[in-house]
């Protein structure tokens, strides 16, 4: 199984803006702080990714389904801080 061209820039931007969330959960683990992240922003992207998600499982998209289906759970566990660390 090959994968073209097209699947690999989609793999690599799905693990360039999934990544870009890693920082963020990183510094509020070890900070045990999140006073500075806006909790409306993380549920709304957090419903965003979570739909972006299904429409990849619903076209069957492998770089949009691995993309938002780790994007989600960084955002949740960065949401679950942001209540937590209240």
């Amino acid at each position: 199984m090959s994968i073209n061209s097209v699947t690999l820039i989609g793999l690599l931007a799905a693990a360039l803006t999934t990544t870009s969330f890693i920082p963020q959960v990183i510094k509020s683990w070890r900070m045990k702080e999140t006073k500075d992240i806006s909790l409306w922003m993380f549920l709304i992207l957090g419903t965003g990714i979570f739909l972006w998600m299904v429409y990849g499982l619903l076209i069957q998209d492998l770089p949009v389904i691995l993309a938002n289906s780790i994007s989600f759970v960084l955002v949740v566990v960065i949401l679950y801080f942001k209540i937590r660390y209240k």
